[in-house]
């Protein structure tokens, strides 16, 4: 039986202005989901994979879920909140086992529900399998309609079931769980990093392009047991050693046998997102051996030399702006100081602030520091821009701090293409570089000036070939395919260059 609503992703569905946080929100896409797997039989599979999902809860915050295997038992609990609020210690008592499986989760209005959150647990002819998924599939339509088909009752409004399901089928038909799984890889089309948990075993899985990350990590014991996250940050917080990654088109097996690896892409080519190394990601986790703090002071130097501007003081946006800060002030000889201070206890509040409250401009998240700013030449420095509602408040907050001139430095590209492949963005008539030129933005940020690093820089200071990343939401090339039915939900405006 088909939902009557429509199927989203698991961590991508669409806001609208009546969503009464809209105009609150940050003015860049917001994060992707973070997944966490774990073989250990020795270990406290639970409390190692709330520490995980701890790790990478700036990936999502709006729900939660761990699901362990004991033998052929399966003990799942979730719900929305943040990892912290979901679980505590009675909760993670009731979670035994030597397989953990762990998703938290990002939605927006239509898809924030209880029932949604994964991981996603399914019934199938070898035993229980819990799923958590980090992307979005682009073929969810033909998907569903191939399951639906088979009297397959989806529950929930999420393409990840659909992955479990269409795995389920596969094992229905005789296959066993690596060929059954393999076969269901193939039914899906788009940007899925998933971990699988089965009885016995775990997968770790990147579809062809690797447009989401996954990595493998070790725990230190004999034998060897394995850990599987969306970042490096994840295994650090356990004391796991990072091993590399799971490649483009790979799956990974583990179990008690040691770790496996099939390559079940006849052609992988990579297209990471790139947005994961200038935003998404925890600038602690590693990519391409550094950390993603290195890159980020790279843009900022680079950003220094395409678009200098005198000045007395450059500052970032807290938290994500700030590498760039330092590395435009490390190149451009501008002193670096502290112009914003960010409340880090703001989080996700169900206590909106009344209109008369947003008019008179509350500062719930940050607040300028007067006494740095005042008659001072600034720079400040944020990773995108999508909106542009959030870049004017913070402006006349600048102005209003006593800043004498304020200069505006993206360490990104123009944003003027929504994604599809499981990061949340808006409608294409919703960006505002998809509307307007550099200076037209200039005028209605009302800043001195306006500069966005350009693509060929973004891609350049990763140091590693330009051509193995993702970039659609600054050029609109698409390295997935998107149907026609999808491509219509956000891609509302002729294609754009600015």
């Amino acid at each position: 039986m088909v939902p009557n609503h429509p199927v989203t992703s698991d961590c991508d569905s669409q806001p609208t202005n009546e969503d009464s946080n809209y105009h609150e929100r940050p003015d860049k896409p917001e994060e992707a989901c973070g997944v966490f797997g774990i073989y250990a039989p020795d270990e406290d599979v639970a409390k190692l994979t709330y520490f995980g999902l701890y790790a990478l809860q700036h990936r999502g915050q709006e729900s939660a879920g761990i699901a362990t295997f004991l033998g052929d038992t399966v003990h799942l609990y979730k719900d929305m909140g943040l990892v912290s609020q979901v679980f505590n210690e009675s909760v993670l008592s009731e979670l035994p086992g030597t397989i953990g499986v762990g998703h938290t989760r990002y939605s927006t209005t239509g898809s924030s529900r209880r029932v949604n959150a994964q991981p996603a647990v399914v019934d199938t002819r070898l035993g229980k399998l819990a799923l958590a998924h980090n992307g979005n599939l682009v073929n969810t339509v033909k998907l569903r309609d191939e399951l639906v088909k088979d009297s397959i009752n989806l529950v929930t409004t999420t393409d990840s079931e659909m992955i479990a399901y269409a795995i389920a089928q596969e094992v229905g038909a005789g296959l066993d769980w690596l060929d059954g799984a393999i076969k269901a890889f193939h039914r899906c089309e788009g940007a899925f990093s998933l971990v699988v948990g089965t009885p016995v075993g775990i997968m770790g899985v990147r579809d062809p392009n690797g447009i989401r990350p996954l990595v493998i990590g070790t725990i230190g014991s004999n034998p060897v047991r394995y850990v599987l996250s969306s970042e490096t940050c994840g295994l650090d917080i356990i004391g796991a050693d990072y091993l590399r990654d799971v490649e483009p088109g790979e799956v990974v097996w583990i179990t008690e046998a040691g770790l496996a690896s099939y390559h079940w892409s006849k052609k992988p080519q990579r297209k990471l997102c790139v947005f994961e190394m200038i935003y998404f990601a925890r600038p602690d986790s590693l990519m391409h051996n550094e950390t993603l703090y290195s890159y980020r002071m790279r843009l900022g130097r680079r950003l220094a030399i395409e678009s200098p501007v005198e000045a007395d003081i450059v500052f970032g946006v807290p938290d994500s702006g700030i590498p760039a800060a330092i590395g435009y002030s490390q190149e451009s000889g501008v002193k670096y100081a502290e112009g914003l201070i960010k409340n880090r206890y703001v989080g996700r509040t169900f206590i909106q602030p009344t209109q008369a409250m947003r008019e008179s401009g509350i500062k719930m998240k940050l607040n300028p520091l007067k006494d740095v700013l005042v008659g001072k030449r600034v720079i400040i420095i944020d990773d995108s821009i999508v909106r542009g509602t959030t870049s004017r408040k913070l402006v006349k907050a600048l102005r209003d701090a006593g800043a004498i001139e304020v200069h505006m430095r993206i360490s990104s590209p123009p944003v003027t293409h929504p994604c599809f492949y499981g990061i949340d963005t808006d409608t294409q008539d919703q960006l505002i570089a998809a509307r307007f030129s550099v200076e037209e933005i200039r005028k209605q940020l009302q800043v001195d000036s306006l500069a966005y690093l350009s693509w060929e820089g973004m891609l350049e200071e990763t140091q590693e070939d330009t051509n193995s990343f993702c970039s659609a939401c600054f050029t609109g090339d698409y390295p997935v395919a998107i149907p026609e039915q999808v491509k219509r939900t956000k891609l509302v405006l002729e294609k754009v260059t600015v």
